[in-house]
């Protein structure tokens, strides 16, 4: 009998991790167990056990399906390399530029190694609207159904089953499902995508996932980003490999429309819309910190009455439906009303022209009050230039700021993970 539980034991690893640990646990009890009889009546439990999940692998390893690349993506060249390093490397860290791909090629790289299969390809990003846009696109670049072999988690929102290879959630999500699955074993790999943008719940799970990776060896981790400072990350996770992939952008002009002392941002970005459509046709992007500032800018906009012009908005509390209409085929112009949501996370299709008043809601986390909080602040370097980008993905564009290039040079490269220094008004720091 001590054979036939020692050849149980060697068929362990070709499962799913959360069964590997809970036969592991039978089969070590089993072998306490004195009377031989009792013992071969656990063993065919075991067994039969043991082959339920074997087979659940193998339903699995059935439902991938065929990767293809888009020819046209950076990160589709650079395929090869990002491959042989994450089948080599327990961390990755993947610096692309925006319109490299990276958010929607990764997880298919993950994929043709054969990743998802014995655990799930968790797929992070900040916000609710990205990781159920980003489901949708590779769903639709898989050939398959949003909510089976591609699915996602949000809030309120659960679209994936037993069949789900690469599973999109928000930050928030992962974190919760750690206070049940500590080990994280229903994952084979992470990829956690916005790094950059250093939130409490990001830095968290980079935390403690370091910590976790002794103990998961099978747990392979890329972490991922369009502005990320790629050797800080590096250093944390003990000099893992980084990756770099160039963007696709046209040129695109700056134009500096600085504010005077009592100018009204909503006015100014009504001017600057005004000077970007004497300039042609194409949609305008215009970054805005949240939903009040997308209302205020959204009213005037409308009574403005630009000609054959439709306003939208886009924000996390809209309507599925509602944020939908951003990606929408159309004819005229639009201008489309943004968070910090469409600076990295989500591309809206046809962007010509930017308009970036250079703040975004940022979050925080207080030491003094213990809270996480969303300050208004300026924007880096790296993120405006990521604003930038926007409008260069299919043609030359135009981006307007409207603040001064004095300021820009001034500004930090990178967001501060910590600092509040930046913060609009002042005294939101205190």
């Amino acid at each position: 009998m001590t054979s036939s539980l020692t050849e149980l034991h060697s068929r362990l690893p070709e499962l799913m991790p959360r069964d590997q640990r809970r036969l592991r646990r039978r089969l070590d009890g089993a072998r306490r167990v004195r009377s031989r009889e009792a013992q071969q009546k656990i063993a065919a439990e075991i067994l039969a056990d043991v082959e339920r999940a074997e087979q659940r692998v193998t339903r699995r390893r059935e439902v991938v399906p065929v990767v293809r690349y888009p020819e046209n993506l950076p990160v589709s060249q650079r395929k090869d390399d990002i491959l042989e390093a994450i089948r080599d490397n327990q961390v990755v860290i993947i610096a692309g530029e925006t319109g490299s791909g990276k958010t929607t090629q990764i997880p298919k790289i993950c994929l043709e190694l054969g990743r998802g299969v014995r655990g799930v390809i968790g797929h992070t990003q900040p916000r609710r609207i990205a990781a159920r846009t980003v489901a949708e696109r590779i769903a639709e670049e898989l050939d398959t159904t949003l909510g089976d072999v591609v699915g996602y988690k949000v809030r309120f929102t659960d679209k994936a089953n037993d069949s789900t290879l690469v599973k999109l959630m928000t930050d928030g999500i992962l974190l919760a499902e750690l206070q049940n699955d500590r080990l994280l074993e229903q994952y084979d790999t992470l990829i956690i995508d916005e790094a950059h943008e250093r939130s409490l719940n990001i830095d968290f799970i980079l935390g403690y996932v370091k910590q976790l990776l002794p103990r998961r060896p099978d747990l392979k981790v890329v972490i991922t980003s369009a502005t990320i400072d790629p050797e800080r990350f590096s250093r944390h996770f003990d000099d893992a490999p980084i990756i770099e992939v160039s963007g696709r952008t046209y040129p695109v002009e700056v134009r500096y429309r600085p504010l005077g002392e009592d100018d009204d941002q909503t006015q100014g970005i009504v001017d600057a819309c005004k000077e970007l459509v004497l300039e042609g046709q194409g949609d305008i992007l215009v970054f805005l910190s949240g939903e009040r500032e997308i209302r205020d800018t959204f009213d005037a906009l409308t009574k403005a009455e630009f000609r054959n012009t439709e306003v939208l908005p886009l924000y996390a509390r809209l309507s599925a439906a509602e944020q939908h209409r951003v990606f929408q085929s159309h004819t005229g112009r639009r201008i489309v009303l943004a968070t910090n949501v469409a600076e990295t996370s989500l591309t809206v299709p046809g962007i010509k022209y930017v308009v970036d008043p250079g703040f975004a809601r940022i979050s925080r986390y207080s030491h003094r009050t213990k809270v996480q909080r969303l300050p208004i602040e300026a924007i880096s370097q790296a993120s405006a230039n990521q604003r930038k980008g926007r409008c260069g993905r299919t043609s030359d564009g135009i981006c307007v700021r409207l603040y001064e290039e004095e300021d820009f040079l001034a500004r930090p490269e990178f967001t501060d993970p910590r600092s509040c220094a930046r913060t609009w008004p002042a005294s939101s720091c205190r």
